[in-house]
């Protein structure tokens, strides 16, 4: 009788063992189910970076385990998560219609959305969620007291006004469809009184040293929070497309994890040009770490 409850109970075990060997064959090594970690990546700038963690934060705060990875290049973060090696990141509209896609310039921000939410949908297998009103474009920065000089307020001003002013290039800017070659054709020639190349990391040194009057930029760059010294102005002829952030997810993340979509729109409803400015100046300006300044805005608002 003991022999046969001890064969009873053997069997019992190996059927048991086959059924948990199972079930890990179909659930373990999937990136996208519930119990693996998301995999948040981030481009390599100050910006990015911030969005990132604000992003890996909330998702921690809802229960999920967050693999970080930063500082992926610009160039090849989309193959990054196209590859799966990433499940999500912040992007910009713009860069997706005209650097992946390599679509026609479309200004609208909200058709620009449409098209790209299709797009990547259709081509890639990823879903933009929603994005926010922070819109990091190209522009064009020039020094208040000049501005005030000459009342320079738009592009259209500067044009006007180009020969009294020393334009602060950053080299490829002079050649790029979407710097100067663009501008005149949509503005009018630039006849600078002087232009100079100097490198990017240095225009507002340069700028506030009286060595340039005008320099291209980004309309979120935190140096860009001293009005008295700076003045980004309006691109009234609205040349340049919008680059709204918003977090890009892998489909088959999002449906095994489909609240994350929730948690990430109220990240982005509460991000407009001037936080993202002000947030990017704590890290660019105030010498703060970006990790630091993401918990103390998550922080404020969840």
């Amino acid at each position: 009788m003991k022999r046969k409850n001890i064969i009873s109970t053997i069997a019992m075990l190996a059927v048991t063992l086959m059924v948990s060997g199972c079930s890990g064959l179909t659930g373990g090594s999937d990136s996208s189910t519930e119990d693996t970690a998301i995999r948040v990546g981030s481009k390599d700038f100050t910006e990015n970076l911030v969005v990132s963690e604000i992003y890996a934060l909330a998702l921690e705060d809802a229960g999920y385990e967050v693999e970080r990875i930063p500082n992926i290049a610009s160039s090849v973060i989309h193959t990054s998560i196209t590859n799966d090696e990433i499940d999500l990141y912040p992007e910009y509209t713009g860069t997706g219609l005209l650097v992946v896609l390599e679509m026609e310039m479309e200004t609208d921000p909200q058709k620009v959305y449409d098209t790209i939410k299709a797009e990547y949908d259709e081509q890639f297998d990823l879903t933009w969620l929603d994005y926010a009103q922070a819109n990091d474009s190209a522009g064009l920065v020039i020094k208040t007291s000049v501005a005030e000089k000459y009342g320079i307020e738009t592009i259209s001003d500067l044009q006007e006004n180009a020969s009294e002013l020393r334009f602060a290039s950053q080299g490829e800017f002079d050649l790029r469809e979407d710097g100067l070659p663009g501008l005149t054709k949509a503005y009018g020639e630039f006849n600078w009184k002087s232009s100079t190349v100097y490198d990017n990391s240095l225009k507002y040194e340069v700028l506030k040293n009286d060595e340039a009057d005008v320099a291209p930029a980004y309309t979120t760059e935190g140096q860009l929070t001293n009005k008295e010294e700076f003045t980004v102005l309006v691109d009234d002829k609205k040349f340049w497309p919008p680059y709204n952030l918003a977090p890009v997810i892998r489909n088959e993340v999002l449906e095994v994890n489909p609240d994350i979509a929730e948690i990430l729109n109220n990240i982005s409803s509460t991000l407009d040009t001037e936080t993202m400015t002000n947030l990017n100046a704590k890290v660019d300006v105030d010498g703060q770490e970006y990790e630091a300044v993401a918990k103390e805005y998550f922080d404020s608002i969840k």
